[in-house]
């Protein structure tokens, strides 16, 4: 990991609007992220973490959705403001993404080696034979036995686990300079799960690539991640170095979040520490602290406006009243 920062994301707002009302998925995010870092995002399901990796690329389904405001800055350019076909040839090729369950993203209808070198021959510029040479060297390094073989082969014939791979392995056969991982673990099991993890921190520091890692288990982000963002309702209440985070949470929320982990050392019969309540409903949310019905340290003011971001240095920072006042 370097200093360099590949993509800046400023005050990214993306709004959806249903019978119901406004819903603000992603309502003022900010991040940068470095060469060669991974970043993890983690927070409930609905806090807005997916809705504000697919604004990145600018894959919102409009309507009901729209990016409502900010930038998203790669390679000195505004991808929110570039014309389609310029977009077309970063997603895939410089910004690639592993979605949440492969069946959905891979063509139950087409042969793997038919979608590989689709993209490789578009991205690459490569004749046919030549994108189908890096296709299998691609899927040999994902771990998928005899390529040569099963490169030839449909989704359906491939488990849970090798779909995933896959996955990783057509993300990355063009090199890309950032990695989107939507919870890439989550349709699998344990085992699995961490033979996926292990490949994709081989994989991406092998090639230098950038990863932003979307979870909700604070696990996966202990083991992969250099930096945490720690989502809520759609806004970033808390980030900084994953070790500092986890050694001192500062925003009650993050806390409750790590004091929920199953811990080894805790004593056999003690019952595991849950949040109270449930995450909001983001309808036409007030301009208040969200998590104030659920904070056991609420005061007045969070129930009438957000608190302003705490910078503690080193990249970390708090939304919280309870540091914006002793400031």
């Amino acid at each position: 990991m370097t200093e360099e920062v590949i993509l800046q994301v400023k005050d990214l707002k993306t709004y959806f609007h249903v019978d119901e009302g406004l819903v603000k998925a992603v309502d003022g995010v900010s991040f940068n992220l470095r060469k060669g870092e991974t970043l993890g995002i983690v927070g409930e399901s609905g806090s807005g973490k997916s809705v504000t990796n697919l604004s990145i690329i600018n894959m919102i389904p409009s309507p009901p959705g729209r990016i409502a405001g900010g930038e998203v800055i790669f390679m000195d350019k505004d991808l929110l403001k570039l014309p389609m076909n310029e977009l077309r040839q970063i997603r895939g090729n410089k910004i690639a993404m592993i979605f949440q369950d492969p069946m959905t993203s891979i063509n139950p209808f087409l042969r793997i080696s038919t979608q590989m070198i689709e993209t490789i021959v578009l991205h690459q510029g490569l004749s046919k034979v030549e994108a189908k040479a890096k296709a299998i060297d691609m899927l040999k390094l994902a771990g998928i036995p005899a390529p040569e073989k099963r490169i030839d082969q449909y989704p359906h014939q491939f488990s849970g686990g090798m779909r995933q791979r896959v996955m990783i392995a057509m993300s990355l056969s063009c090199n890309p300079e950032i990695l989107i991982a939507d919870e890439p673990t989550s349709a699998l099991d344990v085992t699995i799960q961490a033979q996926i993890l292990d490949l994709m921190r081989d994989l991406t520091a092998r090639l230098g690539t950038a990863v932003i890692l979307i979870t909700h288990s604070l696990g996966v982000v202990a083991g992969m991640c250099d930096t945490l963002c720690v989502m809520y309702a759609g806004r970033i209440v808390e980030r900084g170095a994953t070790g500092a985070v986890f050694e001192e949470p500062k925003h009650p929320y993050t806390q409750g979040l790590v004091k929920s982990v199953p811990r080894l050392d805790r004593i056999s019969g003690d019952r595991l520490f849950s949040i109270r309540g449930q995450p909001p409903n983001v309808i036409d949310l007030p301009d208040c602290c969200p998590f104030y019905p659920r904070c056991d340290r609420a005061m007045d003011v969070c129930k009438r406006k957000y608190p302003r971001t705490t910078e503690f240095g080193n990249g970390r920072a708090v939304s919280c009243w309870l540091y914006t006042e002793a400031r």
